[in-house]
């Protein structure tokens, strides 16, 4: 876990590293000497005071009697903290070492951890150990794109336990992501282009390792192990230069971990065909669009496992959208949209999850910037077939920030974020107490150098 006393004098450090650094009207480091090499991406500190009114999101307060599992820390409403955040990054490409080619553009790995102190609820401080791999290349006739982001996350080896079992989807997933856990990510796209037409292979991975501890204890939130792989081809024709339509098709599998005191998980293939859209069709938009049928084939139960799911080979969506119109110099919009089935965190019943996120930048001047942004997540648990998971979440999201280029080493930014979380399932006694309000504040300042 942190060492609080460290990372206090590693803030300190840093906001007086920002005095130093903003005090040249020039914005050029005292020695002159220093020229960041053509290898060097990024080497950035950045510190961020934040206050979270409501860590747990949590829409109920402390009841007559309720059992907190040992380790476990009770998830009450109203619970505030203020949270001071570190976050360290050095970014190395190696592809201009190589000499003067220029089939290889980006062969990068990255260290961007975060330092993470919940100043009055300890249980909640983490670190995570992030790093990032980039492989970017190619020529006209053939490219290759490849990313992997593993993340170690050392933090409570406990989840936290709602009273009386009554909380929010989402509040239980944002406590989740400051446990103890292994999160890879990877994404990998090798593309072969012929005259207007192009043929690209595609595989991705999601593999999530919760290392916390699975108690069988009312309210407590076990966190099952999971992973999504796929793997397929897209084939795309050029409409013009600059925009292609394509179709494609995905092969993959979900697993989820099955707890030893519960018979429920929902491992399953599916399979996917897509349609999409991807380029600019104007020289000030560009899209990204892909969507289609997803076939779902969830396991059959035997005598040590049931899949809790009501149609065992249901016809899904799929569909993803990355749409970004710059409407002037200083202007610009960006919609994002994702919609899939999933596997439950808490290792029950699957639900679809859908993602809107629209945000906006307006550049105020050539060192300010401000950002406003909405998002709508719901999370419809009603495919599965148990009585005790029927769940309908939603939550709204606002957000807006300023960000102000002190020089051109040292950024300063502000930024609030509020959410409300609502049930939209219907027949559940006392519904407010799966709902909650959240309101985050946070000060913040990066230095690169």
């Amino acid at each position: 876990m942190n060492n609080k006393t460290n990372l206090e004098t590693l803030t300190a450090v840093a906001l007086l590293a920002a005095v130093v650094f903003s005090a040249r009207a020039d914005g050029t480091l005292q020695t002159n000497s220093f020229q960041r090499p053509a290898w060097l991406a990024e080497a950035s500190f950045g510190v961020k005071e934040s206050y979270d009114d409501n860590i747990f999101q949590s829409g109920v307060g402390q009841p007559p009697l309720y059992t907190v599992a040992a380790g476990s820390v009770a998830a009450l409403k109203d619970v505030s903290s203020w949270i001071t955040t570190v976050s360290p990054k050095l970014d190395v490409n190696v592809a201009p070492l190589l000499g003067d080619q220029k089939a290889l553009r980006v062969l990068s790995l990255a260290y961007a951890p975060d330092f993470t102190i919940f100043h009055d609820q300890d249980s909640e401080s983490y670190d995570a150990q992030r790093f990032l791999a980039v492989v970017k290349g190619g020529s006209d006739t053939v490219s290759v794109s490849a990313d992997n982001s593993f993340t170690f996350v050392d933090g409570s080896e406990f989840g936290p336990t709602f009273p009386g079992g009554l909380l929010s989807a989402f509040a239980t997933v944002n406590d989740r992501e400051r446990r103890e856990q292994i999160l890879d990510k990877a994404n990998f796209a090798l593309q072969f282009n012929h005259g207007d037409w192009f043929v690209r292979p595609v595989a991705t991975l999601l593999y999530q390792d919760m290392l916390t501890a699975k108690l069988n204890v009312p309210g407590y939130q076990s966190y099952a192990d999971r992973y999504d792989v796929n793997g397929g081809a897209d084939i795309g024709y050029r409409i013009t230069s600059s925009l292609a339509a394509l179709v494609g098709y995905r092969y993959g599998h979900q697993q989820e971990e099955q707890f030893v005191f519960s018979p429920y998980s929902s491992p399953n293939d599916y399979q996917r065909v897509l349609f999409g859209l991807e380029g600019s069709p104007w020289h000030w938009l560009e899209v990204k669009l892909q969507g289609g049928p997803d076939f779902r084939s969830y396991a059959g139960n035997s005598p040590t496992r049931v899949t809790p799911v009501n149609d065992h080979h249901p016809v899904k969506y799929y569909g993803e959208a990355l749409i970004t119109a710059r409407l002037t110099q200083a202007d610009t919009l960006t919609f994002k949209y994702k919609q899939w089935q999933w596997l439950s965190t808490l290792g029950k019943v699957p639900y679809f999850d859908s993602t809107y996120d629209l945000s906006y930048h307006r550049k105020l001047t050539n060192k300010l910037g401000f950002d406003l942004g909405g998002r709508i997540l719901n999370w419809d648990y009603t495919s599965g077939n148990l009585s005790t998971c029927r769940r309908n979440d939603i939550e709204y999201t606002a957000s807006a920030g300023l960000a102000y280029a002190v020089n051109s080493h040292v950024s300063l930014n502000a930024a609030c974020n509020f959410d409300w979380g609502r049930n939209l399932q219907d027949g559940i006694e006392n519904p407010q107490n799966r709902e909650f309000d959240h309101h985050l504040f946070s000060l913040g300042a990066q230095f690169k150098f």
